[in-house]
């Protein structure tokens, strides 16, 4: 069974700068977009930034021109660039790939990460 391997997270300063990484632990057929999601504590979890494979991308209010999202269709991996954090920024950050599929016969499915923590210090 794949699964998605985050990794990047940590704790920065505001104004500071993190990266993260996420890719499947194998090797699979296909994934069509894939994103970022956060969740603060005690609070849903939101909506970061998403990438097709085209390389449409897609970005909270919150986070434009500060975050951007990328992505390596060869490795099948994205990446976010975070600067200019802020407190708020504080979070577990999951990855998210829709319509992956392991081998070309699979049926497409949602995958989540384990989610990586990032913690912003005032």
């Amino acid at each position: 069974q794949v699964q998605l391997v985050e990794s990047g997270g940590g704790l920065a300063q505001t104004g500071g700068s993190l990266r993260l990484s996420c890719a499947p632990s194998g090797s699979i057929f296909r994934v069509n977009a894939m994103g970022w999601y956060r969740q603060a504590l005690g609070k849903q979890r939101e909506l970061v930034a998403t990438i097709t494979r085209g390389g449409s991308t897609n970005y909270a209010d919150s986070v434009k021109g500060r975050f951007t999202i990328s992505r390596d269709n060869a490795k099948n991996t994205i990446y976010l660039q975070m600067n200019s954090l802020k407190p708020e920024d504080t979070a577990v950050y999951y990855c998210n790939a829709d319509g992956l599929q392991q081998r070309s016969w699979n049926t497409p499915r949602t995958y989540w990460g384990q989610g990586t923590q990032v913690t912003v210090s005032s």
